[in-house]
């Protein structure tokens, strides 16, 4: 039995362990570049929670277990991964015949990092071999002096010294520092939130940049404020509200969101047979078969037809879906146990008749809105448009409606 069928058939057992005897269960248990065990290990970090991710990581650092260096290399080049990169992973051990890196990692804009993996700083990193790997890679032809640089990660916040180093080289323009608790941030900002203009700025963060003009940082930083906005409605005016609806919903102010998406995506899973892995705050994904999902839920907005619930659906989620082999959009109304399961061509059909926003900066959003009138669940959309009967498609309690 594989690492990763163990974690799908007893996900309990697994979380208990340690990285260390987690390895012991991958292929022959040893991690060598010759082993049949990273590929399992690999595999199986793929499919694993944020929190696990950032639990292995500190079993690197404080057990210091062999072959933990070895083990931190996976774990952040997975990190790397969940970060949008395109990841080739270095070996463990180089050789006079292999260039030594620890991976390469290219982002869509086709920038490639040069990655280095530390667990301490505590020895002086020879900041000339690193940079010796990259030049290897450009003659090679693998990557490019113009767009491409070098990411140092390294397990322990205190890097004065390291950083000094890269400061005092002929290299500090092609270098860039991060440790591993920063690295592990990065990476829950970009899963807690949904939004390809965050994740491209943390790549570019990864870069080197000449930092005099902070620009770039504030875009960060106001780019993650603007994403957990849109996680409710804006004040809904006249020009929003479902126009010939029986008792339309009221304006509301701004609320606290709700969040019970793991929850619906728990039950989702379960419903369609597959392993859901988080890839954003609403966009979740089965490695297996390539079916993605988004999910979105809503608190209660009661009215005088009965119960309403209000979501956002993003241009970048549409594109998200169109490019699975299957998807579907997901809405979880009020509760984990109402779960509207929109298949994509379905959904797709249905957003010429949704009102829209444009946002200031560009990005757009459907309103979808679904009602449930008696027994039967009802989108409602702009007027001149049919409102479709989706009871079918409505997963509620421990039932799929068919």
């Amino acid at each position: 039995m594989t690492l990763v069928q163990i974690w799908k058939e007893n996900p309990e057992q697994i979380r208990a362990k340690r990285v260390d005897q987690i390895i012991g269960f991958a292929g022959d248990g040893k991690l060598g570049d010759n082993n049949s065990a990273p590929s399992e290990f690999r595999d199986f970090l793929a499919r694993v929670p944020g929190e696990l991710i950032a639990k292995y990581a500190n079993d690197c650092l404080e057990s210091a277990f062999k072959d933990s260096g070895l083990a931190l290399q996976d774990i952040v080049n997975e990190i790397a991964t969940r970060l949008g990169f395109t990841v080739e992973p270095g070996r463990y051990r180089g050789t006079k015949a292999d260039i030594g890196h620890d991976g390469i990692w290219t982002a869509p804009n086709n920038h490639a990092i040069v990655a280095e993996v530390k667990t301490t700083d505590a020895y002086r990193l020879p900041i000339e071999t690193v940079a010796t790997y990259r030049r290897r890679l450009i003659k090679a032809g693998r990557i490019t002096e113009d767009h491409s640089s070098i990411l140092i990660i390294v397990g322990r916040e205190d890097t004065g010294e390291l950083e000094a180093q890269i400061r005092g080289s002929r290299y500090a323009w092609d270098v860039r520092l991060i440790s591993i608790d920063a690295f592990l941030r990065l990476m829950k900002i970009r899963q807690d939130l949904d939004s390809p203009s965050v994740e491209e700025r943390i790549r570019a963060v990864l870069i080197p940049r000449e930092y005099t003009r902070v620009d770039e940082i504030i875009d960060l930083v106001f780019s993650t404020t603007e994403d957990i906005l849109d996680e409710v409605p804006d004040e809904l005016g006249e020009e929003n509200e479902v126009e010939s609806a029986p008792g339309a919903k009221e304006s509301k102010d701004r609320e606290k969101p709700v969040s019970f998406n793991l929850a619906c995506v728990e039950r989702i899973g379960k419903s369609l047979h597959v392993e859901l892995t988080k890839q954003s705050r609403v966009i979740f994904g089965d490695l297996d078969s390539g079916l993605k999902i988004t999910c979105a839920v809503s608190k209660e907005y009661k009215n005088a037809g009965g119960l309403g619930y209000w979501f956002a659906f993003h241009q970048h989620q549409l594109e998200t879906l169109s490019e699975a082999p299957s998807a579907y959009a997901c809405f979880g109304c009020g509760s984990p146990e109402r779960i509207a399961i929109l298949p994509f061509n379905f959904i797709k059909s249905q957003l010429e008749g949704m009102n829209q926003t444009t946002r200031e900066d560009g990005r757009m959003y459907w309103h979808v809105q679904i009602h449930k009138e008696g027994e039967r669940w009802i989108m409602h959309r702009r007027k001149g448009f049919d409102w479709p009967d989706i009871t079918s498609m409505m997963l509620v309690n421990n039932e799929r409606a068919t």
